[in-house]
């Protein structure tokens, strides 16, 4: 995702399509859609390529007049947010109802802001409701366009109208792109993704490492609910962070909505590079908290732990936190810990380096010589071999990274039990480093020769 692209903002009442809309453009299942309002809450970006055009497309949630509750609030304030930065805005309304007065009130607020508007009259599923767009008119925008978001009708003709201004992109030599892509040491993009219970300050850091308001926060927990997408650059590599939904047990996840959003956490997490796993440090690691680490460890993903509201606990507590907070995420012993304050921005630059630690940790490649040079040298007579059964290793080569994956060939034709292959890990840990990520070994049968 880009900085500098053209933005095209999707806004309109709840429940018109907008989520809909914006998957169908993006061809993903970003946003999440469900037929009760206010389902999208924070504002949602994807890069679009379409013929040869890029712009950055932003979903919101549905806007509302005249109601003082703590989320339409919250929502509004996005949509402004998005629409002052927007090029051009789609402003979707249901081609199945009559214009609305919250209709009406949105686009007298659009024309204030000056931004070029198409209107999307969504859910026309044939030609015959395309002459009921006609009544459209009177919001003051022209000749709306007639679409079916879910049907994928009228789409070309939608985009063609709104990428008008936006130049063609001319083709790139995608050999030389590549070229220049291997020879860098730095990466160029790492991929975060914001993981944690309900209530544990994610969204507020992920204002905080940006800069701006993307994620709305509440004290009340579950607020986010879609994964909320922002990018900021620092020293030349581009971060695409990602605030996920606060994940809870299974059995209390009730709604609809939530359901959803768990398992789009969980899709995004297999997704990232590098997970941020906050923790809350006046609630302490509670089982959950391991639960959620547990994912990111098992998709093999570089982790820092993240303390956050380090500042709101005694001197005292801080003194044996660390230590707790190792007992209760013992399988992230390889994961570095930071103390933040997100609300106040304490430490919280920081951070970076770190990510660009662990992520280039987790990309770390060891050749197979020095791997071998590496068993040489390892008393495995201090290894516990269960049964009274130690392998015999003849080489082992490093199979693939992010995470690191290590090949044993052996004598033995099964698994490894696991606290052989705990030696192993902690031998290379020691040899050499792996910071921040996990690693994983493997066994294979050295076959015998004809």
């Amino acid at each position: 995702m880009s900085l500098d692209l053209p933005s095209i903002v999707i806004v309109g009442r709840p429940n018109v399509g907008k989520s809909t809309l914006f998957n169908r453009i993006t061809k993903s299942r970003r946003a999440i859609v469900g037929d009760e309002p206010g389902i999208t809450r924070d504002r949602i970006h994807l890069e679009v390529e379409w013929r040869g055009r890029r712009f950055l497309l932003t979903d919101t949630g549905g806007m509302t007049f005249g109601v003082e509750e703590t989320f339409p609030v919250l929502i509004n304030e996005q949509v402004r947010i998005a629409v002052a930065e927007a090029d051009h805005v789609i402003f979707v309304v249901d081609g199945r109802t009559e214009i609305t007065s919250t209709d009406i009130d949105l686009a007298q607020w659009l024309r204030k802001t000056g931004r070029p508007v198409t209107v999307a009259v969504n859910k026309c599923d044939t030609d015959r409701r395309d002459d009921l767009t006609a009544e459209f008119r009177e919001l003051g925008f022209g000749d709306p366009e007639a679409i079916s978001a879910e049907h994928d009708r009228n789409i070309v003709d939608l985009l063609e109208r709104v990428t008008a201004g936006i130049p063609v992109e001319e083709e790139i030599d995608e050999t030389t792109e590549l070229d220049a892509e291997e020879a860098e040491e730095e990466p160029r993009v790492i991929r975060i993704a914001i993981i944690g219970r309900p209530n544990a300050g994610k969204s507020t850091l992920l204002n905080r490492l940006t800069g701006a308001e993307h994620a709305i926060v509440s004290p009340i927990a579950g607020t986010t609910r879609d994964a909320v997408n922002a990018t900021v650059e620092r020293d030349g590599v581009r971060f695409e962070i990602v605030d996920t939904a606060g994940i809870r047990r299974k059995g209390k996840t009730t709604e609809m909505a939530e359901k959803l959003s768990v398992m789009m956490a969980q899709r995004h997490l297999r997704m990232t590079d590098v997970a941020l796993m906050i923790v809350d440090a006046e609630q302490g690691v509670a089982a959950l908290d391991a639960n959620i680490a547990g994912y990111a460890h098992e998709a093999g993903k570089a982790v820092i732990i993240v303390i956050n509201k380090w500042d709101l606990i005694s001197h005292t507590q801080q003194s044996d936190f660390r230590q707790k907070t190792r007992d209760g995420l013992r399988f992230l012993d390889y994961a570095p810990i930071a103390f933040i304050a997100a609300k106040t921005g304490s430490k919280t630059d920081s951070l970076f380096p770190l990510i660009r630690k662990v992520f280039r940790e987790s990309r770390k490649r060891i050749t197979t010589g020095e791997l071998n040079r590496f068993v040489d040298s390892v008393d495995f007579e201090r290894a516990t071999a269960p049964g009274g059964k130690r392998p015999k290793t003849y080489y082992v080569t490093q199979a693939r990274v992010a995470p690191p994956t290590f090949v044993f060939f052996t004598n033995l034709a099964e698994r490894f039990h696991f606290s052989y292959e705990r030696f192993l890990i902690n031998q290379i840990r020691e040899r050499f480093g792996f910071e921040g990520s996990p690693i994983r070994i493997l066994n294979r049968p050295k076959k015998r020769k004809e």
